[in-house]
Parts: C-alpha cells; structure tokens; sequence
C-alpha cells in the first residue's frame, strides 16, 4: 500500500462528507474518484495529502511515498522564469549536480592533480549518468509539447500565460517528477482534445499510480482500471473502468433494492404472525421468539438512487429558415496570428455541430464571430426569423454577484413571471429559499447551471454554447446532452468532452489551415473517418515511400466517406461466411444466456427464497455466473458483428 484512508470519518461542521471509509492506493492504481457535484471528492483529495485532518479514524502513508498534487490552488504560483526552467525545476537533484560537475569541473582545470576531488567528479558524473540527468532538456520539451506547447513557447515567461497554461506547465512539472502517487483534481478542464489524447496515453503507461478527479467520460473509461465513487458518505469502490462502473453500480443497486423490498416483505409477514399470535398463550411463546428474531436482524437499507435530477426543457417560439447563418469569405488575425483566412462556412435549420480543435486554433473565436461578439473581416449573414442565445465560456464571470439568483433570471428580458422563473430554477435544482442567495456564494457548479438557465430562458432556435458542460458533474452533463438531443432548434458548441460531443453532434467543424472543414457525421464518425485516411495515407508512402502529409478532411466531406472498394475474392468470400457462422450462433447462444440470466433474476425476486438464506446466496451466485456470460457473449457478438460489418464493407 502507498497511502490510504483506515476507518475513516471527516466532518465539515455538522455535515460528514465520509463516515467511517477505508481504502488503500495500491502501486499500479489509476484510480478515477467521482460522485455528483458537492460530495466531497476534492475534499478527499486534501484528506489524503493531509491538508484536513479526519473526524475519527487515519490517513497511511509508507513512509517513503512521494505523492504530486494537482489543484487549482497551485495557481497562486508566479515566475518570470521561462516555462522550461519551470518543468525543469522538477529534476531538483540533478540541477544541483550539473552545478556541482560545472564546479568541479573549473576547480580540476586548476587542480588536475587532485585525486579527492577527481574521485568526487567521477561519482558525480555516475550519478549523472543513473538519473539519467542528461536527458532531462529532452523529457520536458517532450511532456510541454505534449500538453500543446510549441517551439516558441518554451522560452517564454511563465508569467505571460493565462491560468488554464499556467495549470498545464504545472502539469509538466508533477509529470516530470515521478512521483508514486499522482492526485490530479480536474486536469482536463485546462486541456484541448489533443493534449487530453496525450495525457491519456502518458498516464496508462505511468509507473506509479494516480487517482483523478474528472467528469470526462471517455478519458476514465481509457485510463483507469478502478472507480471510487463518493455516494451517500461512503467510499464504494469498483475495480474497472467507468463504463463498468455504471453498469455494475446500477446491477448492485438493483440486486440492493431487490433484497430490500423482500426483506420488507419477510418483515411484514412476521410481524402479522406476531401480532395475531401474541396474545394467545399456546402461541406467545413462538411470537416473542419471532420478535427476537427480527430484532436481531441485519436491515438491508433502502438503495433507491439518489440524485439530483436537471430537468432542462429548451422551447422554441419561431421555426427559422433553411440557413440559419452564413460566413462569407470571413478572416481574422490577432497581429501576426491568423486564426482563419477568407473562409466560408454556412450553418443550416437542423445542424447540431461541434467545432473541435487543438487550442489556439480559435475555436472559442469563431464562436464569437458568429455570435457578433468578435470584430473580423467578411461578412456573416443570419438567415429568416432567428434568434439566437450564446453561452459564453465565461459566461460565470458574466454573472452580477450582487444579485440574487432570481434577480439574475429577472434582467434577462424574458418578460416570464417570478412564479414562471421560480418554476424554472426548480428545474435546475434551485427550489424554494434557493432563488434568493446571492450569486458571490454560489460553487462553480452552481453558477453554471445559473448560466445555462439565462440561456434556455430565452426560447432561442440557434444556441452558441461555448464550453457548457465545464462545471457540470457526469449526471448533469448526460441530462443536458438528452436535453439538446430533444432540442428542436440548432446549435454550434466548443467542448473538450468527447463523451458529450459524440453524444450531442451531427456535424463536426475542425480549424484546418486557417479554414472551417465540415464533416457530415457523428463524432465517433469522424474519428473513423481520420483513421481510415491515416491508414491509406501511410499505405501510400510505404508503396510510393513518399513522405506527404496525411489528407485532411474536405472542406465539405462526403457524407459516407469510405475507403476505395475493394475487388471481391474468394478468400474475402470465405472469411466473411465464416464470420457471419459465428454471428448466428453467438446470437442463438446469446438469447439462451439471457433467458437463463432472466430466470435466476426471477428467482432472486421470490421471497421465498429470500427467507432461506443458503439458498439465496447459491441462487445469487449463478445469476452473477449468468450475467458475466451473458456479457462476455455479447462481446464476442458485437466484435463480431463489426467484423461482418468490416468485411462487407470491402465487398
């Protein structure tokens, strides 16, 4: 164990954020730590490294453990040192060496015949040589590079960048360090998909462990191969990724309540016996023997899923036309920076578009541009009856912090009621006496769905969300994609979540050569798209062994973009029968596992069952056996299926 929480307790006054929790960080742990908004999960964080000391219980540590915080607290640090002097402030030992082998270095060119100090030297120059310190020039311009900084930026002052690079050079630097355990309390706030991609790939391959806070779907499901969810004051741990988690979350609740409602029913029978038989003296005897039955019995608690619930319901008042908005030959610069050069763009009735891109391309730019906010040459042209609404990405900072939170929803010009506003605070979590705080003692969390709520008030046909789900817990971001997928009106968003891009687009724009690339499709599309293009691009430069850049994506792409056909052949032939075998058999076999599964969960439901507990725990065991084929079948199946589907596609 590296470090860990031993029956632990921890009290904010008289709210407990955890009671009585244990759990141990072992070495090779990536550990994803989740829970709704205002459980505690940064909390926990600052238990670990002891900035709060616990209520009751013990935080362990081996005593040579060497842990690395990232928070956002570290932004308080300044420097004018150059961003490279700032990651390489990591290598502490071996910064103090070169010093020293410079030393040596002038004093043996004095002295050469000085055994003592050649002797030092030369151990210098070993230990040197076992940190591998010449090196460590190239391993951070490697790590910076990776988290999106280019050639350029690696002289430059620290001091000079905002404080969503400042985090990333930070980043750098507890990267650099190596530490045993890494605690990063969400990274990929401050990250473009790119560098979340690389991230992604660093920390499955890193040596010690890491436990990290994130609301990013698809980053946990790569990287972790553990989930602590923070629920309800305990610390339930699941050993998986987070699409295991959810599934087994949701199967342990189920099974929980199940338990429950029969032990209820158990309850409820003896408890009649008792009472008929009571007072009968033939039969007082077995109902106080009954009664101290019950009274010794371990209660199964009631495990109905807890959780706030976003009700978010966007309404339309005018059907725009066709097009709802157009770029004409649009170009903007910052001084010598272009961010796009006499492009043309055009957003259409029904579009659901995502502009995705590395930072710096100007994503959150042409978003503004669009909405009116940003000066550029050109022409943007909006189209017949639309009314458009923008999310800014700081649109918190835009909110008055005087205000009550209804007087925020007042100024917005709505003309709704202050029971229509109450009504629709309510659904996003702001019920009653709520409405009336201030808006300076608001979480970040609360904050945003402040925003979001000025923007659907509104009733706009043409959304502009830049960056809506940051702030957001994994609940609330799923609610607000099923929201703008019932959303009848259309909408450009900047995000770095991929789960809810790919969850919420039909359309993706990509900043490509300073110009607005379309792709008509999904972004799982989209990412199919860019392989397959990569993979023909690499097979022409080894036949050709040209060295060309890979293609990239049309300025409108087609809309089933696919390989060139393939010539059909006997062995394709085949390979593809066989195949579609084993599809039909895997689906025959699927359907007996899930009937075999639907009886043992039948069974599980029976009371009478329940109250013979031997034979409830085999019943259970056989339905756990039961799933976990079922579910391994329908692996097999689905990679099969996409085997067939492969295989015809080069029919």
């Amino acid at each position: 164990m590296l470090i860990g929480l031993q029956n632990l307790t921890f009290e904010f006054g008289a709210r407990a954020i955890v009671e009585d929790a244990t759990w141990h960080i072992q070495p090779g742990d990536r550990v994803g730590l989740v829970g709704y908004n205002g459980t505690g999960k940064s909390t926990i964080l600052k238990v670990l490294v002891g900035e709060y000391l616990p209520s009751k219980g013990s935080v362990e540590k081996s005593k040579d453990t060497t842990i690395g915080y990232l928070h956002q607290d570290l932004l308080s640090f300044d420097t004018s040192e150059s961003i490279t002097e700032v990651a390489l402030s990591a290598f502490e030992r071996v910064r103090r060496l070169e010093k020293e082998i410079e030393q040596l270095g002038m004093e043996l060119e004095k002295n050469p015949e000085d055994e003592a100090l050649l002797l030092k030297y030369t151990d210098s120059l070993h230990e040197m040589d076992v940190l591998d310190g010449y090196n460590i020039h190239h391993k951070a311009e490697e790590v910076l590079h990776g988290l999106g900084f280019g050639n350029e930026d690696l002289a430059r002052p620290y001091q000079e960048f905002s404080g969503g690079w400042r985090m990333r050079v930070l980043l750098a630097k507890m990267i650099l360090q190596q530490p045993d355990v890494l605690l990063l309390d969400e990274p990929t706030n401050h990250l473009d998909l790119p560098s979340i991609e690389w991230l992604e790939k660093y920390l499955v391959h890193y040596q010690g462990s890491v436990v990290i806070v994130s609301h990013d779907k698809f980053f946990l499901n790569r990287m972790v191969n553990k989930i602590v969810e923070v629920y309800q004051q305990q610390l339930h741990i699941y050993s998986g990724n987070y699409e295991y988690y959810e599934t087994e979350k949701l199967i342990r609740i189920e099974m929980q309540q199940k338990a429950y409602e029969n032990q209820q029913d158990y309850i409820r029978q003896q408890e009649r016996f008792i009472e008929r038989f009571k007072a009968k003296a033939s039969k007082a005897a077995q109902a106080q023997s009954v009664q101290k039955r019950l009274d010794k019995l371990d209660k199964i608690e009631d495990a109905k899923l807890e959780r706030p619930d976003l009700r978010i319901n966007f309404q339309l008042e005018k059907i725009p036309g066709k097009i709802l908005a157009s770029l004409k030959h649009v170009s903007k610069h910052f001084g010598e920076l272009t961010i796009v050069e006499n492009t043309t763009a055009e957003i259409d009735r029904g579009d659901k578009i995502a502009l995705i891109g590395a930072n710096g391309k100007g994503k959150s730019t042409v978003l503004r541009m669009i909405a009116g906010t940003e000066p550029f040459e050109g022409e943007r042209v909006w189209g017949h009856n639309v009314e458009e609404s923008f999310y800014a990405q700081h649109q918190l900072e835009a909110l008055t912090l005087s205000n009550t939170i209804l007087e925020e929803m007042q100024q917005c010009g709505s003309k709704k009621t202050d029971v229509e506003l109450r009504m629709l605070l309510g659904s996003f979590l702001f019920s009653g006496d709520d409405v009336e705080k201030k808006i300076r003692v608001l979480s970040g969390g609360e904050k945003a769905r402040v925003a979001l709520a000025k923007t659907i008030v509104s009733k706009a046909n043409f959304l502009m969300l830049d960056e809506p789900t940051n702030h957001l817990d994994m609940h609330s971001v799923e609610l607000l994609a099923e929201a703008l997928n019932k959303y009848e009106g259309s909408y450009i968003l900047v995000s770095h979540d991929r789960y809810f891009i790919s969850k919420t687009a039909n359309k993706i724009w990509e900043i490509v050569d300073h110009q607005i690339k379309e792709f008509k499709g999904s972004y799982q599309e989209w990412v199919e798209w860019n392989e397959r293009m990569a993979k023909i691009e690499a097979e022409k430069q080894k036949n050709t062994g040209a060295n060309k850049p890979a293609p990239q994506p049309a300025a409108v792409a087609p809309q089933d973009p696919k390989p060139a056909a393939v010539s059909i052949n006997k062995e394709l032939q085949k390979e593809l029968q066989k195949e579609q075998r084993r599809l039909e058999k895997l689906e025959a076999d699927l359907n007996k596992a899930k009937e075999a599964e639907q009886k043992l969960e039948a069974a599980l439901g029976d009371p009478a069952n329940y109250a013979d507990h031997s034979r409830f725990a085999t019943i259970e065991s056989d339905y756990k056996k039961a799933r976990s084929q079922r579910e391994n079948l329908n692996k097999q199946y689905e990679e099969t299926f996409e085997k067939v589907m492969e295989l015809e596609g080069k029919m």
